[in-house]
């Protein structure tokens, strides 16, 4: 009886470590790429395609790639401002589509990367316009300013594959301008606000709340999204936390390192809670920090360089811009992460081909097979 009871629990044991395994693997299969998504998806209508496709764009702009993490997005966006979730949705798929319709790379296409800069587009308008939330005439620059990004993406595309560079947001950055350049703050169909400059002299007193300055860190990742709430903000932290934990940690500290540069230049107090001087230094932290390089000691001193100059630059930025109005969007950011994988010397082993990014995860694991196999190779042809 003894010996039946001492089975019986083995086997429950072994029962509930298997449940585990299954529950770990299912999680596991949520994480990264998604990679079997992909392929499970080939056969399917070309509705549900095109959903998984705008939803991998979605996380294109946090430098991911997984569906799951965009549709988490999408939630927090629309849980902040079903208007701007509204905008960022046909955004995506408006460029999404144009980009099907013109015959654009089919992989870039399902991998979301001609979604991203008509979401962030369709987003900015909606911000910086002075009509208020539901101004439907506003759908339509939406509309051609989401595709005017598919062909900019394009044609950068093929000029910056020469140095094997990424047009990442350059279109976005691009269109946002000449769309606020040719409406301006007076405009009778489509007003938008003029930008501050963040070190512009504020009427307030000089105390700084401290306990706001560390809510802005993680504000400063909801910014990427143009997304000033707290609630949704932490859930757009958690989309990038269920892609990579990696990059999520990347993501904060960069926020942080951009509050702190914020701080050592006495930017106006509003920056620095509601994020604005955080988001920049995240997004260039993030690119370096695992993305585009492998991450070790070394990389992750550049992203925190990266990160600092992003920062500055964009203080610089927005100053110079805001004497005219317009903000600085993400310009600091995008520029110094290109500066970044221009750099020569022995970081620049470090780095990736734009062609095999992956999960910052699964680029460390596989650049330590690849080492491993060289190695073997070395030894194998050693006389």
């Amino acid at each position: 009886m003894w010996m039946e009871t001492k089975a019986e629990v083995e086997e429950a044991s072994r029962s509930r470590a298997r449940s585990s395994r299954r529950v770990l693997n299912g999680l596991l299969l949520c994480t990264g790429d998604m990679e079997h998504l992909a392929k499970h998806m080939q056969d399917k209508w070309f509705v549900l395609q095109l959903a998984v496709w705008g939803l991998r764009g979605v996380t294109r702009v946090i430098l991911s790639n997984n569906p799951l993490s965009g549709a988490l997005i999408l939630a927090a966006l629309y849980w902040a401002s079903p208007w701007q979730g509204l905008l960022g949705t046909l955004g995506v798929l408006t460029s999404t589509l144009t980009a099907v319709i013109t015959g654009q790379d089919s992989a870039e296409v399902t991998g979301g990367l001609h979604g991203f800069n008509g979401m962030l587009v369709s987003l900015l308008m909606g911000v910086f316009s002075s009509a208020g939330d539901w101004y439907w005439w506003l759908l339509l620059p939406v509309c051609l300013g989401s595709a005017t990004c598919v062909f900019l993406f394009s044609g950068l595309s093929s000029l910056l594959d020469r140095w094997d560079l990424p047009a990442a947001v350059f279109p976005f950055n691009i269109t946002i301008f000449l769309f606020l350049l040719c409406t301006g703050p007076d405009n009778p169909y489509f007003p938008h606000r003029t930008a501050t400059p963040p070190g512009a002299l504020q009427s307030n007193g000089t105390e700084i709340v401290v306990l706001q300055v560390i809510r802005g860190i993680p504000l400063g990742v909801g910014q990427i999204f143009a997304c000033g709430a707290f609630g949704p903000s932490l859930l757009i932290l958690g989309a990038v936390l269920l892609y990579s934990p990696l990059l999520a940690v990347h993501a904060l500290l960069g926020s942080a390192v951009g509050t702190l540069a914020g701080l050592s230049m006495a930017v106006r107090h509003e920056s620095l809670y509601s994020g604005l001087s955080g988001f920049n230094g995240a997004l260039g932290c993030m690119a370096v920090g695992g993305l585009f390089f492998t991450f070790n000691w070394r990389t992750h001193l550049l992203a925190i360089a990266s990160a600092f100059l992003s920062a500055y630059a964009d203080i610089a930025l927005s100053n110079l811009m805001g004497t005219v109005g317009l903000p600085a969007c993400s310009w600091a950011a995008t520029l110094t992460a290109t500066l970044m994988l221009l750099l020569t010397g022995s970081l620049a082993a470090y780095r990736l081909p734009i062609g095999q990014v992956m999960a910052p995860e699964r680029n460390l694991r596989s650049r330590s097979q690849w080492e491993a196999g060289n190695t073997t190779d070395r030894e194998s042809t050693d006389v």
